[in-house]
């Protein structure tokens, strides 16, 4: 109604408003047809993401860093919170790892859609010759648990350690061993959190982040096809990649689940996610819109 009224009017203004409310209402109607998508227990939740180097050496390291910065300008862009627990810098350059937290309504059941390895090619800054490199590193998410949700964790199925902390995080960081890194023995999972100056804080957040991959661990235990992820399970390496992100010779972004392709590789390294996000999930969800 209101574009027919400025159309008729000649009203640029009105006509510029009405084409905003329909992209608005555009907006609302795709992000509601997504979170139909989004059954899950846990997908409401909380994310607790983690990014991991793997093979292609100080190009991984920093590819791990790139794609830190893209989920969290993801998160930013969706008004989520976010929250690095713990930064593992590299030698070189990049990082090793890190582990951040996303608050925010489905940020688990968006996230969950990343998970995986992801490819970087590209002309490695770090190689005097100017080669194209590869570059790969993991994504794996797990959604916060619940303080209400039960899961036992004895003393004695424990190690912690203590450490000075590193990195960017001022002079103080150095002064205590307020650092701290939990192993859970049996399972062998290994958390650590270093951002507070607290250490009782820093073990408070690496406990969360404990109980959530061990409750993750048990839910997947309890998925038939348990046997067959564990046997398919690939190094973060060549060919075990969900997406790759090119940068030499042409700019694209490929999906390899979904075959969504995109040419504006800057666009999705600065957190423009969502398109590749709803594929994955399209898909899941059996929808032959999958891939458009």
């Amino acid at each position: 109604m209101l574009i027919e009224l400025g159309a008729e009017a000649g009203d640029a203004e009105a006509l510029a408003e009405a084409a905003q409310q329909l992209e608005t209402a555009a907006e609302r109607l795709e992000e509601a047809e997504l979170r139909k998508l989004l059954g899950g227990e846990h997908d409401p939740s909380n994310a607790i993401l983690s990014i991991n180097a793997g093979a292609g050496g100080t190009d991984a390291c920093d590819w791990a860093e790139m794609l830190l910065r893209m989920y969290l300008r993801w998160a930013e862009a969706r008004g989520y919170g976010s929250e690095v627990l713990d930064l593992q810098p590299a030698e070189e350059a990049g990082i090793r790892s890190a582990t951040v937290t996303v608050s925010g309504d489905y940020a688990f059941g968006y996230l969950k859609a990343e998970e995986g390895v992801h490819r970087l090619v590209r002309i490695s800054p770090f190689d005097a010759q100017s080669r194209r490199h590869t570059a790969f590193a993991s994504v794996t998410v797990v959604p916060e648990i619940d303080d209400r949700i039960e899961v036992e964790i004895l003393d004695k199925d424990l190690r912690v350690d203590t450490f000075r902390a590193g990195g960017a995080g001022g002079q103080h960081v150095n002064k205590t061993d307020s650092a701290v890194r939990m192993t859970h023995l049996p399972t062998g999972i290994v958390v650590q959190c270093q951002n507070e100056r607290s250490q009782h804080k820093n073990r408070a957040s690496a406990l969360k982040v404990l109980r959530a991959r061990l409750y993750e661990r048990a839910r997947r235990e309890r998925e038939e096809e348990l046997a067959r992820q564990r046997g398919e399970q690939r190094r973060i390496d060549f060919g075990s990649q969900i997406r790759s992100y090119t940068l030499h010779p042409q700019q694209r972004v490929k999906d390899h689940r979904t075959e969504l392709e995109s040419g504006n590789v800057n666009a999705v390294l600065e957190g423009d996610l969502d398109r590749f996000i709803r594929a994955t999930l399209l898909q899941r969800a059996g929808s032959p819109g999958s891939a458009s």
